[in-house]
């Protein structure tokens, strides 16, 4: 871990056309002030990556909102009608990922792999523009390595040293995608002074910076 971070030092990594991955579920996990923070610095023609759109008001949702997001890869975009609406008229690109395939190709770039082979999506438009492989009489789609620019996590349960668990269910597309980023910036849900070292779910390497508010040392 290189140490801990507060907002201004926070917006310095911050820079327009970067790639973000964000854990969470629905906004649950979602490391919702680092989310602000990346409103308030208005970066623009941003990838994100996250299982979904968000909400309007919530999650990611707030960055399309914002008009700061130029490519979205998740899984479903349901709970964030506006995503519907720039699409249709063409102001942002979305690639939509099978949840299980988006978390297994995240994980593949974490693992230093080449891709993963499915057979999700095949004979459907997500087999479009991919290679189609056969291995053992059975047909699988190549999908390759996601990986990203910086990575905001939430739901965590800090350890002064870096190390993370998750609280419950919050723990989602968190862990893996603490793997697959340059940069990993984590929002603690919790900090306390240790975790055992049997219940670490993401250890301090894979962390770069735990947020802290301005009043923290």
């Amino acid at each position: 871990m290189r140490g801990f971070i507060k907002k201004n030092d926070f917006k310095d990594i911050l820079k327009d056309g970067i790639s973000i991955m964000v854990g969470g579920f629905l906004t649950n996990g979602t490391p919702e002030t680092l989310i602000d923070y990346v409103v308030e610095s208005k970066v623009k023609n941003l990838t994100i990556i996250c299982n979904d759109g968000g909400y309007e008001d919530k999650g990611v949702g707030k960055l399309i909102v914002n008009n700061q997001v130029r490519k979205l890869i998740a899984s479903h975009i349901g709970t964030n009608p506006y995503v519907g609406q720039l699409m249709q008229e063409g102001k942002i690109e979305v690639e939509l990922v099978p949840q299980g395939t988006l978390a297994e190709r995240i994980r593949a770039f974490g693992a230093g792999l080449g891709g993963i082979l499915t057979p999700t999506g095949l004979d459907t438009i997500v087999e479009s523009n991919k290679q189609v492989l056969e291995v053992n009489g059975k047909k699988y789609l190549l999908e390759e390595p996601l990986g990203a620019d910086l990575a905001l996590l939430g739901g965590a349960v800090v350890a002064n040293n870096g190390n993370l668990k998750y609280k419950e269910t919050m723990r989602n597309f968190n862990p893996v995608m603490a793997t697959a980023a340059e940069i990993v910036v984590v929002e603690p849900f919790i900090r306390v002074e240790e975790i055992d070292p049997e219940d670490v779910i993401t250890p301090y390497p894979f962390v770069d910076y735990i947020l802290v508010g301005d009043e923290n040392e």
